[in-house]
């Protein structure tokens, strides 16, 4: 039976929906063909007539991915206007994002599977990495203090940084407690940064 396009476009956004919480569950090899399309409950033969490999589809769910985490950010501080930078600080740096595999950070998730893959695959991470940047930066310029635009773009990258690498070692030990210090050190150190202040 022939799929109309309207239900083949449907089965395409389906499947990178599922290959970026995948994605970011096993990695970008972590998971194959067979086992992707099953979950977005399609078979394998139908792969090829929606994307052109399976780089093309790491593009896909990767692009996905990050405005994904766009939006959630663009959320907590929607919920928190009196203080945005806290509730995206918060919300990132929390023990709950920490357990999230399939949805949460894909810098995090996928940063290393990226940096040995192509341009284009890197260029959806430099995409995302920037708007994160955007909003970071945006924050910044709202705290308190009389700042060049250098130093808020400084701040952000520092913050960005900070973040992305504490939820990173937070997931890679074993100990919570150590997990949670990392997470709750971090937090207090973005405050810092964004005041003008190192602690």
């Amino acid at each position: 039976m022939r799929v109309s396009r309207v239900q083949a476009e449907e089965n395409r956004q389906t499947v990178i929906d599922v290959a970026s919480r995948l994605f970011r569950e096993h990695g970008f090899d972590g998971i194959g063909l067979k086992d992707l399309m099953g979950a977005a409950g399609l078979t394998q033969g139908a792969f090829y007539k929606q994307f052109a490999s399976k780089e093309d589809l790491e593009i896909q769910a990767s692009k996905r991915a990050l405005e994904s985490a766009s939006c959630r950010w663009t959320a907590a501080m929607t919920e928190n206007p009196e203080d945005p930078l806290g509730a995206v600080v918060r919300f990132y740096l929390s023990t709950g994002h920490r357990e999230e595999r399939t949805d949460g950070c894909p810098i995090v998730a996928l940063g290393s599977d990226a940096a040995r893959h192509g341009d284009e695959v890197k260029a959806s991470f430099e995409a995302g990495i920037r708007t994160h940047l955007e909003a970071l930066e945006r924050l910044v310029s709202q705290t308190p203090g009389d700042e060049a635009e250098v130093e808020i773009k400084g701040k952000a990258m520092a913050i960005l940084s900070m973040m992305v690498g504490a939820l990173t070692i937070s997931r890679v030990v074993n100990d919570p407690d150590l997990a949670k210090a990392f997470l709750d050190t971090a937090v207090a150190q973005v405050r810092s940064i964004a005041a003008g202040r190192i602690e």
